[in-house]
């Protein structure tokens, strides 16, 4: 009986092992959403080794028959001195083991992580705090889960993984991930197998046993995932009605620091947007003026109250310059802002409430000190100056008007801002021709958009060393383009700023008074620079290479009999659907079809195909990897002497060629069956048998020390040559997707062949 009890601990301490993988498999798969939201760094390699140890003390501590809460305490164990080592170590005592400042730093770190889930975007960066909170999360997770396995718990643990993979998605709404999906799927199941594996009874006992669990898992698994691939894609996406105010919503970054906004994996819409005009305007949030070398700082202008008649203050226009009077209704669907976005220049809004709303005359914006624009809507009256082009080229870029921050430049400026201004404007002769001249050499072929170029070089910011640095390299978005021109407006004397907003946006198929309705995304945020003319304002230039209409005004022998000019004094796309280079869509910015730099699209990044072709490879290699595992697990058990897991090899590898293992037939029928019908050889099948009647029927239990090499070796010879005895195709499907992972030896579904195609 000894022996017995010895290869029934053999194949418990299998079936854990087993288990223990499935349970960091399922764990992989529930973090590996994170890297969706979080930049991918060492803090997921952090999070795959404390899962690991983890794991591996619980298993070592069960190998020893410890109690469940001795395990729990081992497991804690490691876990905190995991997370002193890597992130406390400067605290704690010989590194490991934690202090009482160690314990008062955990708050502060979990807080500053907090606010930074709070107000950053998708992709956060992995700071400190943050890569504690998540890898110490990951890490509780696996303990939970291990104890929920042990405790013969494995839905609800399957379940709470799944909760955990969903926490990214919910965060950051974005499209369905078919591939990361999948590969949950298949290690829930994995998982659940595993759990039933790790309890099931001795191979003697295999006849009582039904493919019962393991079957309707898969076939639930199954329907999920078709479920999830093709029915989801057509189910409506729920999304906030206007003025609802659901959710927080997506807030703007004043500082310009757009660059996580811009390359956040998801769109979400911001606004809605119809107007009376010809063409659908740019919507300001604010300026940025003064500049004094590290970055933009937004205007700190007074506001003013709506009721009051000086809270726009006037049009910087002279008499004979045309005034264009439009009106515009702007219904906020999902942003969390102090500015209310409004088209340039407004000069009356109405329908804000919900807090104490101001304007301010020197930039004809709007915000709040203590509201918010989720769910507000509003009308915006905004008069646009219509100067014909020998007006605008006759004014000079100054102004009594404007302030001094305006013109200021860093004494530490890199001297290329300067010097490419004067080489680009050495042709021009007024003030206008030279801004067009830059605008027309920051769109044209030595300029190249990039969202990614920025990080990969350092210089994703809008700092003096990062709009030379984007000057030499000639590749960033839309920052880099606004702070260049700005700045070399400036050594060019001319006073400039910087608008953050958004472009205008996409067309959609509704219609409201015979206005079209717009829809603008948090994608479409939005930085452009602005020059202050002499009596016509501040003029929008677009440098931007390859995202909206470049700033360009009529003759004014194109004028007469018109109400207004063809073109205006800021890039506006036109009201009728056009290209998606045309509407000048942002961010991700360039995900322009039509428009931006033709050689960003065809630069075809090759990683995320391959990342995808190495995930499905994957998936479709797990069955076999795992029968590869249990096969070799049975085969050193044979050697070991446990004649049973000979036997249970053989019957499992008839099972994947399609041979019935029925569980009314005795060994020796079964063996019998195999070598006449199957052209199993006779020599190796009586050797298999030979050791499962001796282990069966003598009372030295299962265990035959003196015939187990040969018994495995046996073994090894019947299933090569059962697998030679079906065709290509039998065969393939016998090592790729093999059914004696869901069906048992001696259950209900072993008992028939499967149908074979005719």
């Amino acid at each position: 009986m000894a022996s017995a009890d010895a290869g029934r601990a053999l194949r418990s301490r299998g079936g854990e092992r087993l288990l223990t993988f499935a349970i960091l498999a399922a764990c992989l798969a529930a973090i590996l959403p994170v890297v969706r939201v979080v930049d991918p760094g060492w803090w997921l390699v952090a999070a795959l080794m404390l899962a690991a140890l983890v794991l591996g003390a619980g298993y070592a501590a069960r190998t020893y028959r410890l109690p469940a809460v001795a395990v729990a305490l081992i497991e804690a164990g490691v876990w905190v001195v995991f997370i002193t080592l890597i992130f406390l170590r400067d605290t704690a005592l010989l590194w490991v083991i934690p202090t009482v400042d160690t314990v008062r730093a955990v708050p502060l770190l979990v807080e500053a992580a907090v606010q930074q889930i709070t107000v950053g975007s998708a992709p956060l960066e992995a700071t400190m705090p943050l890569t504690l909170v998540i890898v110490g999360a990951f890490g509780l997770l696996t303990v939970i889960v291990d104890h929920m396995m042990t405790a013969r718990m494995p839905l609800l643990a399957s379940v709470g993984i799944v909760a955990v993979s969903l926490i990214p998605a919910i965060a950051a709404p974005s499209e369905v991930d078919v591939i990361g999906f999948v590969f949950l799927s298949v290690t829930i199941l994995f998982l659940m197998r595993s759990e039933t594996r790790s309890r099931e009874q001795p191979v003697e006992q295999d006849a009582e046993r039904t493919a019962g669990v393991p079957a309707t898992a898969l076939g639930i698994g199954a329907i999920a995932i078709v479920v999830a691939v093709v029915a989801t894609p057509v189910l409506p996406q729920p999304s906030p009605r206007a003025g609802s105010g659901i959710g927080s919503g997506p807030g703007i970054d004043a500082t310009l620091r757009l660059g996580d906004d811009l390359r956040r994996p998801q769109e979400v819409e911001v606004l809605r947007v119809r107007t009376d005009a010809p063409s659908v305007p740019y919507l300001r949030a604010t300026t940025l003026s003064r500049f004094e070398g590290g970055a933009w700082e937004p205007d700190r202008s007074q506001t003013v109250s709506l009721q009051s008649e000086r809270a726009f203050g006037t049009v910087d226009a002279d008499a004979d310059i045309r005034i264009a009077e439009y009106t515009a209704k702007i219904d906020v669907i999902n942003l969390d802002s102090p500015w209310a976005p409004v088209p340039y220049p407004a000069v009356d809004i109405s329908g804000l409430s919900e807090g104490l709303w101001g304007a301010v005359p020197y930039n004809h914006t709007v915000a709040s000190t203590d509201g918010s624009t989720q769910g507000q809507s509003y009308e915006v009256s905004y008069n646009v100056p219509r100067p014909s082009l020998e007006q605008v080229r006759a004014a000079t870029a100054v102004g009594s008007q404007v302030r001094d921050e305006t013109t200021e430049l860093p004494t530490d400026l890199p001297a290329i801002v300067g010097e490419l201004a004067n080489q680009v404007t050495a042709d021009a002769t007024t003030d206008y021709d030279r801004l067009t001249a830059l605008q027309r050499w920051f769109r044209g072929t030595e300029f190249r958009y990039s969202l990614e170029a920025p990080v990969e070089e350092g210089f994703d910011g809008s700092g003096a060393e990062a709009v030379a640095r984007f000057l030499e390299v000639r590749e960033g978005y839309c920052i880099h383009f606004a702070s260049a021109f700005a700045l070399m407006a400036r050594t060019l004397h001319m006073p400039s700023r910087i608008v953050v907003g958004y472009l205008p946006g996409t067309p959609t198929n509704d219609s409201i008074g015979g206005q079209p309705v717009f829809t603008v995304f948090s994608s479409q945020l939005h930085a452009w620079p602005e020059v202050y003319f002499d009596g016509i304002g501040w003029i929008s230039f677009e440098p931007t290479s390859g995202l909206g209409v470049p700033t360009a005004f009529a003759p004014a022998a194109t004028l007469p009999g018109q109400t207004t000019a063809p073109n205006t004094p800021t890039p506006q796309p036109s009201v009728t659907p056009t290209a998606p280079g045309d509407q000048a869509q942002l961010g991700p910015e360039p995900q322009q079809a039509n428009g931006g730099d033709p050689a960003s699209a065809r630069d075809l990044d090759p990683l995320p195909i391959l990342g995808i072709v190495a995930a499905v490879l994957l998936v479709v290699a797990l069955p076999f990897l795992i029968r590869e595992l249990r096969r070799r697990q049975q085969d050193t058990a044979s050697r070991d002497g446990d004649a049973a897991a000979s036997w249970q090899s053989v019957q499992e590898a008839a099972i994947d060629v399609g041979i019935a293992v029925p569980a009314t037939e005795t060994p020796r029928a079964f063996a019998r069956r195999l070598v006449e019908e199957h052209g199993a050889p006779a020599s190796e099948m009586s050797t298999v048998l030979l050791a499962i009647e001796r282990a069966s029927y003598s009372r030295a239990g299962t265990r035959s020390n003196w015939m187990g090499d040969a018994a495995a070796d046996a073994a090894a010879a019947v299933r090569l040559a059962l697998l030679s005895s079906v065709p290509p195709s039998r065969r393939i499907l016998a090592i790729i997707a093999p059914r004696s992972l869901v069906i048992r030896p001696g259950s209900v579904y072993a008992e028939t062949p499967p149908v074979r195609a005719r």
